[in-house]
């Protein structure tokens, strides 16, 4: 059975069609890369499979549930988490915080324990801070874990808001331009981070980003989105050297 699976899916913004028959089946663990020139469609995609949107066609499945037009919380709850184009961190609050919050699918105590500082919420805050202190060291970020988000260099500030997602346990992350606006190296290290987690966390990846190249140099399959359509999707040889793709996507 697909991790995902994704039939048919659209959705229409004042007769425009942004996102038309999109299809993708995506298997367990696979790291697969979603690209397309700028307005292609390929952040629609990700806020259709989030809830953000709601497609006015298709259906989606992960791990064999239809999640179709369900909320944003109830699809995190299902098993998705994401990242976005703008770093969308709680600036005022602490780079363990940040991730404590994505922790709370997972931790739970009661208002009343919480209010009376019961022993149950002491358990289960020590138990969520060495849970978060184990993620942020896999991001190199446990050293800041008590500084302010907003006091983080950009490239770790993009790092912190991964851990904030994967700290949700989810089946899948989805990754929007993760390396947005970072340098060579900063994206290098990157990309080993993402090759590390997937791997120790067992996640599937979803992740859309403008470098083909890179794209190509860290997943198994790419699928490539042109005005909201399918434009080719395949091992990533195979779409580097498609004309099509060549001609659409680097404009020669």
């Amino acid at each position: 059975m697909a991790m995902l699976s994704v039939k048919n899916l659209g959705i229409s913004f004042g007769g425009l069609r942004a996102v038309d028959s999109f299809n993708i089946t995506i298997e367990k663990g696979e790291l697969y890369g979603l690209i397309g020139p700028n307005g292609a469609g390929k952040t629609t995609a990700f806020n259709l499979l989030t809830g953000v949107y709601k497609p006015d066609s298709g259906v989606i499945t992960l791990d064999g549930r239809n999640i179709t037009g369900l909320s944003t919380i109830e699809i995190n709850k299902a098993g998705i988490a994401r990242t976005f184009q703008n770093i969308r961190l709680f600036k005022n609050m602490t780079v363990l915080d940040n991730v404590k919050i994505g922790l709370h699918n997972n931790y739970k105590y009661s208002t009343a324990s919480g209010i009376l500082r019961l022993p149950s919420f002491f358990k289960t805050e020590k138990l969520m801070n060495e849970k978060a202190f184990d993620i942020l060291k896999v991001f190199d970020l446990d050293q800041e874990a008590h500084y302010l988000s907003a006091n983080l260099p950009y490239g770790k500030q993009r790092k912190l808001e991964i851990a904030r997602a994967l700290a949700t346990n989810p089946k899948m992350l989805l990754l929007d331009e993760p390396a947005a606006g970072m340098n060579p190296s900063e994206t290098e290290e990157l990309m080993k981070t993402i090759t590390l987690i997937r791997k120790k966390y067992d996640v599937t990846i979803l992740l859309i980003e403008h470098d083909m190249k890179l794209v190509a140099g860290i997943c198994e399959k790419i699928f490539v989105l042109n005005f909201g359509m399918e434009l080719a999707n395949g091992r990533p040889q195979e779409v580097l050297n498609n004309p099509e793709v060549i001609k659409a996507y680097l404009g020669e």
